[in-house]
């Protein structure tokens, strides 16, 4: 049993390094943006309303397709939003390592992007990429870059696992 004026191992006793869950929210952050971005701006502004591809629920009329996109994305930008916030929190206890950052944000697209391309596109089947096209191509091209993005954003995450995390060096209000 540590004595009072032993130091836990969790505790830095200078007060200067930041605990160790920060660096873990540090990559949850990210990975919670990335995955609001990949819906929010990829798969819904490109594929559901620039290009008109597909709903995100494809199997009934046009009207429950666009509620069924209008809760989609405020899901999507709620997930976002959220991984701002938490973003936000972890800016003021450290300096950002933007690197891990945006490892953790591309593996978050990735992620997302064969979430949605196997179970929505492939097991559930409630929508596709597109219609009155062959799958194939549409389907390897979708599925390859989620993996890709998943497998870089995990490179970029273990390349800088031993980035220390440091204090922010001011302190910056929210203007």
């Amino acid at each position: 049993m540590p004595t009072p004026s032993t130091p836990t191992p969790d505790v830095d006793p200078a007060g200067t390094s930041p605990p160790p869950a920060i660096g873990r929210r540090l990559v949850l952050s990210g990975f919670l943006f990335g995955c609001g971005i990949a819906g929010s701006v990829i798969d819904l502004f490109i594929f559901h309303l620039l290009l008109q591809w597909h709903h995100f629920y494809d199997l009934s009329t046009t009207t429950v397709a666009l509620v069924a996109d209008g809760l989609f994305h405020g899901a999507t930008w709620l997930i976002t939003v959220w991984g701002l916030f938490m973003f936000a929190d972890v800016r003021q206890q450290i300096s950002v390592p933007w690197g891990r950052w945006t490892g953790s944000a591309l593996a978050g697209i990735g992620v997302f992007q064969l979430f949605d391309g196997v179970v929505f596109h492939k097991i559930l089947g409630i929508h596709q990429i597109r219609y009155g096209v062959d799958l194939l191509v549409y389907d390897l091209v979708w599925i390859i870059s989620a993996v890709l993005l998943l497998l870089i954003g995990i490179v970029i995450l273990r390349r800088t696992r031993a980035v220390p995390l440091r204090a922010p060096a001011v302190r910056r209000p929210w203007v």
